[in-house]
């Protein structure tokens, strides 16, 4: 069994996290959801804590019980921290080493290696700004899965930008894994 970290962010694709928590936890995997505040206008924590049978984490301030910060102790245990969807807002926060909530502080303090797969406008993920920030977290040694490159978005256009197919997703984690990759040295 694996721990992967399964961070949501704030896009439309965000309730797809729900069946990749649900797929990989029924790979075996032990799955800690992180949700962004973005990411609950989309999907509720009490749908993917049920389908990934471990607690969600949504703020930095949910850690009470233990003298361990918890955002640093599934930091170092992660085998995986998976960003599934990823928006412009959080690459542009991972791209710049910015920690404005629990995923991107998690994201900053481990070493496992990350697959991050974006969903957003395709004018968003053409941008030079976004563009940049994605060469520098491949430079980081970050892995990257989509965006698909067809299909109809949420927000009307037809291209770009959408959510890798979650079987995709979870064969890119798998592939991963399976490698058995030491941990991600900066």
């Amino acid at each position: 069994m694996k721990r992967i970290v399964l961070g949501v962010t704030g896009s439309i694709a965000a309730y797809k996290a729900a069946d990749l928590a649900s797929q990989l936890t029924k790979a075996g995997h032990q799955v800690t959801a992180v949700l962004t505040r973005d990411a609950q206008e989309f999907v509720t924590t009490l749908t993917v804590q049920t389908l990934s049978k471990q607690p969600v984490v949504t703020d930095l301030y949910d850690e009470k019980e233990s003298w361990r910060p918890g955002h640093i102790q599934l930091a170092d245990e992660a085998d995986l921290l998976l960003i599934a969807p990823a928006t412009a807002n959080t690459l542009a926060q991972l791209g710049q080493g910015l920690a404005p909530n629990v995923l991107t502080a998690i994201a900053l303090a481990t070493r496992a290696p990350m697959l991050i797969a974006p969903a957003m406008n395709g004018n968003m993920w053409s941008h030079p700004a976004i563009q940049t920030h994605v060469a520098t977290l491949k430079g980081w040694g970050v892995d990257f899965i989509g965006p698909d490159t067809e299909g109809m978005l949420a927000c009307g256009y037809e291209g770009v930008g959408r959510l890798m197919p979650v079987e995709d997703i979870v064969a890119a984690a798998e592939g991963i894994l399976a490698e058995n990759r030491p941990k991600r040295a900066l």
